[in-house]
This record gives structure tokens, sequence and C-alpha cells, in this order.
């Protein structure tokens, strides 16, 4: 009994000692991917802000609100951008957007509004097609490593749905990289596109710029570029952040590994223990035996 315990503990130890392999090497893959996704997301932000300083001066300059994708209009559909992972083992990663997005897809419904999804990810794409939901558009093998031709695909696709009046505004929901500790599962409005406002001081110090051409030429080519750096800067932050979290899972894994390891280990060593008085008992008994008969 005791030989079957010792050869079925062995036996799960090397178990373990493989899965521990796969844990191990998926978090050094991991830790070796973070560094440069988070040099990308910190690489796009002068890009993006640029931007809204132009679209500030721009407006400032006396281009009218009246871009069809800053229009507002009253909402009966709703398009919900969701940006989850193609893969798994990256803890709560994906459960918790899906979640958030899930908590959204309910208010909108209980204000009587229609919602049509645009999913980045195979998880969200499985999640919400399995329950039935409206998946207008599905993008997937974009988010190990996001590139702007795939920011642009997916904006292009939800100004389209915006400006043919398909939808009514559209949102988003993304992880925000704060920190390789610190990754925030947020939402925020997409279309119709929020001017900058800015208060009388930075009014004042603003510089006066003559436009070529008309302001309202010049806003009609950058808005979309501005929704196209929006969509690339959270597609690279949610990168960034299933990196991060993908290493915490795997590192939590290759732990409780090796803490599994020298648990079964003690087992192996009292079995193997107990085999060896047993087989010690048996030899005495034996011998003890063949002196009573002499």
């Amino acid at each position: 009994m005791a030989g079957a315990q010792l050869r079925d503990t062995r036996r799960r130890i090397r178990s373990v000692e493989a899965t521990k392999k796969i844990t191990r090497a998926m978090e050094l893959i991991a830790a070796s991917r973070i560094p440069k996704a988070r040099a990308r997301v910190l690489g796009s932000q002068p890009y993006t802000a640029k931007l809204i300083e132009v679209i500030e001066n721009v407006g400032a300059g006396g281009a009218g609100a009246s871009h069809t994708l800053l229009e507002r209009r009253d909402v009966t559909t709703v398009g919900l951008l969701i940006v989850s992972s193609d893969r798994g083992l990256a803890g709560a990663y994906a459960s918790s957007i899906i979640r958030l997005a899930e908590a959204r897809i309910a208010d909108i419904a209980t204000d009587g509004k229609d919602v049509v999804l645009y999913t980045v990810g195979k998880k969200a794409q499985t999640y919400f097609r399995y329950r039935g939901y409206r998946i207008e558009q599905a993008y997937l093998g974009v988010t190990d490593t996001p590139g702007y031709g795939d920011a642009r695909a997916i904006a292009n696709a939800v100004m389209v749905a915006y400006v043919d009046r398909h939808v009514d505004a559209i949102e988003a929901t993304y992880t925000r990289y704060e920190s390789a500790f610190t990754q925030v599962a947020s939402q925020f409005e997409l279309l119709p596109i929020t001017p900058p406002e800015m208060d009388e001081e930075e009014m004042a110090a603003r510089v006066s710029y003559a436009f070529e051409p008309s302001p309202e030429e010049i806003l009609n080519r950058l808005l979309p570029k501005y929704v196209e750096a929006t969509i690339f800067n959270m597609l690279l932050e949610a990168s960034a952040s299933e990196h991060s979290a993908r290493r915490r899972a795997m590192k939590a894994a290759t732990d409780n590994a090796e803490e599994l390891i020298r648990h079964l280990t003690v087992q192996a060593n009292r079995a193997r223990q107990a085999e060896i008085t047993t087989a010690i008992t048996e030899i005495v008994g034996g011998a003890e035996a063949l002196a009573e008969i002499k």
C-alpha cells in the first residue's frame, strides 16, 4: 500500500514540475514584453496630446461644433467597443472587462436603448456571442502587439456606424495601464467627441494662429485622426495591462507549484519512510520466526 502511494506521489511531483516549467516560461515571456509595451504606451501619449492641443487651437480659431463626429443627438442605439484579450492565463484580466461591459449593457437596456457590440479579442467575442448579444464586428489577433493599422480599422468601423446613424453614441471599455502592478478596467465615451475646454487663463496664453486651409477643413481631417489615435492608445494600454496581468498570474502559478512540490516531497518522504519501516518490520519478524523454529 505504501509503495503504491509513493509511486502516485512521485508521479504527481513530476506532473507539477512539468507544469511549473510552463508557467515559469510564460512568466518570463510576459515579463520580457512588458517594457516594450510600456514604452509604446508612453510613446503614443505625446502624439495624442498634440492632437488635443491642435483641436483646441482650431476650436478657438473659429471652427464651429458642426462636424458630424461632434454632433450630439438623442440616443436610441449605443455602440459598445470592448477590448479584452485573445488568450487566457492572465488572471482576472479578461473577466473584469467582461463584467464591466456586461454591467453597462444592463444599464443601457434598463434605459430602453439598444446595444451593438464591437469586440476586440477572442475572450469577449466568445463570451458575448455565446449569450446571444449582437456583435456587429469582432477583431481577433490584435491584443498581443497592436499596430496603428488595427486602430485605424476599428476607428473606421465605429465612425462609419456613427456617421450613418446606425448608432447614436460609441462607448469604449478597456483596461487602463497605470503601472506594472496597477491596471484599472475603465469606460469612456468615444463618440461623439467632446471638444477640450480651456479656461480663461489658457485662452489668454494661447497663441493666435492663422489657419490654411479653413479651420473647418482642418477639423474634418483632424477629428478622424484623433479617434484613431485614441483607439490606438487604448489598445496599447490594454496590451501592456494584459502582459502585466499574465506575468503576475504566471508568477503566482509558479509559486503555487513550488509550494505544492514541497508538500508532495514531504508526503513522498513519509511514504518512503513507511515503506522502509514496513520492510524492516517484515525482515525482523521473519528472523524471529526462523529463530523460534530452530
